[in-house]
């Protein structure tokens, strides 16, 4: 996977760099994680990763299109590599779980505002929020013992 990575780093005009390579793996393997995630996953390839140099690399591959940075309200910040097809984000009020789902209507920007107020619209960042499957039980679970309903 590591000629991949090294040739998308290259067409995007970005040096190959262990760093880059390191962080680039461990999103390929946890979509959807936060920078603190990325710092421990990276590290485990090359302990000597600094936290400000994969910030720094996120920055990089956020800036030329080959990771996204998505910011659920009230959330850290999470990175992916599904990029340049609009899609949007399922999010669990409790547990924090993410899930991706596709564009609701059609092709990007698949929604469209109600004014534009002058602006060319190419895209629509949505995000859903509500229960994961998990935590649904979770909560049918403390519902019933709260209100005397045996489990």
């Amino acid at each position: 996977m590591e000629t991949t990575w090294a040739h998308q780093l290259r067409e995007a005009g970005l040096r190959v760099t262990r760093p880059r390579l390191s962080v680039l793996e461990v999103l390929s393997t946890h979509p959807h994680a936060d920078a603190d995630t990325l710092v421990t996953g990276a590290r485990a390839q090359h302990p000597t990763l600094s936290p400000q140099t994969v910030y720094g690399v996120l920055d990089a591959l956020v800036s030329v299109g080959l990771a996204r940075r998505i910011e659920p309200a009230g959330a850290p910040a999470l990175f992916e590599l599904r990029v340049g097809d609009n899609h949007h984000h399922l999010v669990c009020r409790s547990c924090g779980a993410v899930a991706d789902v596709d564009c609701t209507v059609g092709a990007a920007p698949c929604l469209s505002p109600s004014d534009t107020a002058g602006f060319v619209v190419d895209e629509a960042e949505v995000v859903f929020w509500g229960l994961c499957r998990s935590c649904q039980g979770t909560a049918a679970e403390v519902s019933d013992e709260v209100g005397g309903i045996p489990a």
